[in-house]
C-alpha cells in the first residue's frame, strides 16, 4: 500500500493530479508538478499521509514558495532527487537559465556536465531526470533563490539551505555528497579555509567531496581539472576520510 495521497491543482494551466506513492517518490512527483506550472503560477498542493522531513523542505526544494496548501511555482530549480542516490551533486544556486530550462549547470560556458561525463557520472548530457534514473545522480542547491552570480547570495541564505540539505541527505542517504562550489561551502559551515576534495566532517551521515565551481567564470580551473574532481569523487572517500 502506497504511504501518501497527493493531490494538486493550477487554475492558471488547468491542472488537475491525485495519485497514491510511495514516500520516497514524493520529491520527484512534486519535480514533475513544478516543471508543468510556469513561474508565477498559484498551485495548491495536498499531502497526506506521514513524512520522514518536513513538507516545507520538500516543497521549497521542488521550487514552490508560500504557506500550504497554497503555494506559487517560484522563478527557480527543482531538485530531482529520491532514495538510493549514488551521489548526490549539490550546486550554490540556480542561475536564470538553470530555473527556466528546469536543468542545473546549463548556462553557456558552465563546465559541470562535459565533466561528468568524462568522469562517467551520467550517461547523457543535460538530462538530470535521465541521470537520476539511470545513472543515480541527483541534484539540488544549497540555495534556491535564483541569481545570475553565485556571489548575491548571503551567508545566511547558504546556512538556512544547509540545514535543508541536512535533512534530506539523512533522510535519503546518497553514497556521496558532491558539493560545487567552496566558496558557498564555506559560508555555510563557517570553514573559511575549506580546501577542495574530501571534507573531514559528513553531513547527515554522508561523505562530502568539495570541488570548485564548474561557472566559465571560474578561470582556475580547467576543465582537465573539474573530471579530476568528479573522478576522485566517483572513486570513494579514502578509508581516513
Amino acid at each position: 500500500m502506497a504511504d501518501l495521497l497527493l493531490r494538486a491543482s493550477c487554475d492558471d494551466v488547468g491542472l488537475r493530479r491525485e495519485s497514491s506513492a510511495d514516500v520516497g517518490a514524493l520529491p520527484m512527483w512534486l519535480a514533475r508538478l513544478a516543471l508543468a506550472i510556469p513561474a508565477g503560477s498559484a498551485v495548491r498542493i495536498n499531502v497526506d499521509g506521514d513524512l520522514p522531513v518536513p513538507l516545507g523542505h520538500l516543497i521549497e526544494g521542488a521550487g514552490f514558495t508560500g504557506s500550504g496548501p497554497d503555494y506559487t511555482r517560484a522563478a527557480t530549480l527543482c531538485d530531482y532527487v529520491a532514495p538510493g542516490m549514488r551521489f548526490l551533486v549539490c550546486g550554490l544556486n540556480p542561475s536564470p537559465g538553470a530555473s527556466e530550462s528546469g536543468i542545473g549547470f546549463v548556462t553557456k560556458g558552465n563546465r559541470f556536465w562535459p565533466a561528468a561525463m568524462s568522469a562517467g557520472l551520467v550517461s547523457a548530457d543535460r538530462k538530470p531526470i535521465d541521470a537520476l534514473t539511470l545513472d543515480g545522480v541527483g541534484f539540488t542547491d544549497l540555495v534556491k533563490r535564483s541569481t545570475p552570480r553565485a556571489d548575491e547570495i548571503r551567508s545566511v541564505e547558504y546556512q538556512a539551505g544547509l540545514a535543508r540539505l541536512e535533512r534530506l541527505v539523512q533522510w535519503l542517504k546518497p553514497k556521496t555528497i558532491v558539493m560545487v562550489g567552496l566558496t558557498g561551502w564555506r559560508q555555510a559551515t563557517d570553514r573559511p579555509k575549506a580546501q577542495a576534495g574530501w571534507q573531514r566532517s559528513s553531513l547527515g551521515g554522508c561523505p562530502v567531496y568539495l570541488m570548485p565551481n564548474t561557472s566559465g567564470l571560474n578561470t582556475h580551473s580547467t576543465l582537465d581539472d573539474l573530471v579530476g574532481h568528479l573522478t576522485a569523487a566517483a572513486e570513494g572517500p579514502p578509508p581516513e576520510a
